[in-house]
């Protein structure tokens, strides 16, 4: 048996999330059907993360275990041949048996998308969050600095999660602009349910003026969801990047 490392990109519009579900069509789903086209086998594949509805991603890993013998690259191919235009397979490599896409991940960086203008994009829907109010990104990139390094984020996970652990640490956080675009870009060792969402709409309010500058890291300390700021939609939030100690 081996064990390959595969890493697509997939725009999650159309998409109840990565995990199988009953109620559905999810990506994990709709790959291991590209799977069992390919190999003549459904095998099980593990995925670095649960995105949610909606959710994009520019880089999600899974591994998969599999008795088939595989051509990393003639594999991509033909993986894109038949998966949804929605989907596609950027590299698969070979490592070690043992090796787990969520438990080995040491980091994954997240970015969320903004149109800031009066006026919709037709380019940009279901793709970013369209938000009219002038957004000065130099303030809110010093605002989000409070939420760098390792907290208790528990303010900051939607209230229905089972999560016990709540500890993460946040490598960097930045907020830039270029024209009528507002990146928020984030990286941590873990998220929560919702963390990054939460975070980007705190920030939103603070903007706003509904949430007083300098008071994030009050937030963190109050451990309160009711503290912090409204949770954005989903489309405008992409899995930009995963980190293992495997050379990407």
């Amino acid at each position: 048996m081996k064990n390959y490392l595969v890493t697509i990109a997939y725009d999650g519009t159309d998409y109840h999330g990565w995990q199988v579900q009953p109620n559905g069509i999810t990506v994990q789903q709709t790959v291991q059907d590209a799977v069992e086209k390919i190999l003549g086998k459904r095998e099980n594949i593990i995925g670095c993360s649960r995105t949610d509805a909606g959710v994009h991603a520019n880089e999600f890993c899974f591994n998969m275990r599999t008795h088939k013998d595989i051509i990393p690259f003639r594999f991509v191919g033909g993986m894109n041949a038949v998966l949804p235009d929605d989907i596609a397979v950027k590299n698969c490599q070979e490592v070690d048996i043992d090796f787990h896409a969520r438990y080995d991940c040491k980091g994954k960086e997240y970015v969320y998308k903004i149109w800031n203008s009066p006026s919709r994009n037709p380019f940009c829907e279901g793709r970013y969050l369209h938000y009219k109010k002038k957004i000065d990104a130099s303030f809110l990139n010093e605002q989000a600095q409070q939420i760098v390094g390792k907290h208790d984020f528990s303010s900051f996970c939607a209230s229905k999660s089972s999560v016990e652990d709540t500890v993460r640490t946040v490598e960097y956080f930045s907020v830039s602009s270029s024209e009528e675009e507002v990146i928020f870009k984030v990286k941590a060792d873990g998220f929560l349910y919702n963390m990054v969402r939460i975070m980007i709409g705190t920030l939103l309010e603070v903007s706003e003026g509904k949430i007083p500058a300098d008071t994030i890291g009050d937030i963190i300390e109050s451990k309160s969801r009711e503290k912090a700021g409204r949770t954005v939609p989903p489309y405008g939030l992409y899995l930009n990047k995963v980190f293992y100690y495997i050379g990407n």
